[in-house]
This record gives C-alpha cells, structure tokens and sequence, in this order.
C-alpha cells in the first residue's frame, strides 16, 4: 500500500467546488471564540460539500490569519456570510422552510446515531459557544434539538470535533 500524492487526490478547483452538486446543510456559527474552531469548521464544510456557514455574534469572519491557518483555503471555497443575531437567523432560516437543529444536550434531544435525515429536507445546524453551547433562546426556536452519544466522563467535545462527527453524519445519510 503506499500513500497517494496530493496531485493523486482528485481535488476540485475553487470553481469546481462552487459549481459540484452540494450536501443540503448549512452551518450556523453561534458565538464561536477560537478562531481556530472557525477555521477547522470551514475545512470540514469544504470536505463535505457543505452548502453555507454562517458566522453569528462574536464569531470571527474571514480574511483572518488565524482562521485561514486551519481553514487552508476552504474559506475562498464554502460560502459564508455574517449575521450579528443568531435567532433573527433562525427565524429566517425556518420561514425559507429550512429546518433547524440546534447541536446540544437537552430535554427530549434526538441521538445523532438514530436520526433519519429526510432527502429532500435542506437543514441548518447550529454550533453554539465553546463554553456556553447553543443560546437558550436558538434552542427553544430551533426545530429540534441533536445530540451526540457520548459515553465518558466527560460529554463534551471541541465544536470542530463535533462539527465533523454532525457533519460526517449527515453527508452519509443524505448520500443514500
């Protein structure tokens, strides 16, 4: 076995990209602090032919030196936009028949491994804060809420973590 070389790896032009069929998700950004989650969260979107990500409240936005160390380019590829209010956002998100679920643990909250993605439901999930999580208020007006299954002492993971596992997730389901 030996390890394919970069010009191997069938990379799609910034253009290309733009242009390729994408995974009907779109990333909310809420209140993300590290400049470095943004930037990794722009890397999995781009692997994973994410629609949008938007950046909300106090999240970074592009051009960043900080950002653009982990996002290697993917910000010239994703789409993304700034929007202060993350719940005006929703709002708005939910009227263009979007459906939104909030990345969270709470009350009557749907396990990542058992949620059933619907194939011709575009969907937004939000990320919230590294040390808050989601708003109360995103949470109440999402549509739902998604956990992910968690079985060590801790039940927290880095949002870039999270972010490829929710995002791996929804790309296989919705590829069926």
């Amino acid at each position: 076995m030996r390890k394919l070389r970069n010009n191997e790896l069938g990379r799609k032009t910034v253009e290309e990209f733009k242009q390729t069929q994408k995974t009907p998700v779109i990333v909310v950004l809420d209140n993300i602090r590290s400049l470095n989650n943004v930037g990794s969260v722009f890397r999995t979107s781009d692997a994973f032919l994410i629609e949008k990500i938007y950046l909300c409240g106090i999240t970074a936005t592009p051009p960043n030196k900080e950002i653009h160390k982990t996002a290697l380019g993917a910000t010239e590829s994703v789409d993304w936009e700034y929007v202060e209010n993350t719940l005006l956002l929703i709002e708005k998100l939910k009227d263009s028949k979007i459906k939104v679920l909030s990345i969270e643990q709470a009350e009557n909250s749907t396990m990542l491994d058992t949620f059933d993605p619907k194939p011709n439901q575009k969907y937004a999930v939000v990320f919230g804060n590294e040390v808050k999580g989601v708003q109360q208020a995103v949470v109440s007006a999402s549509d739902g809420c998604i956990e992910i299954p968690q079985l060590g002492t801790k039940h927290s993971l880095n949002i870039s973590v999270s972010c490829g596992v929710v995002l791996w997730d929804f790309f296989t389901k919705l590829k069926k």
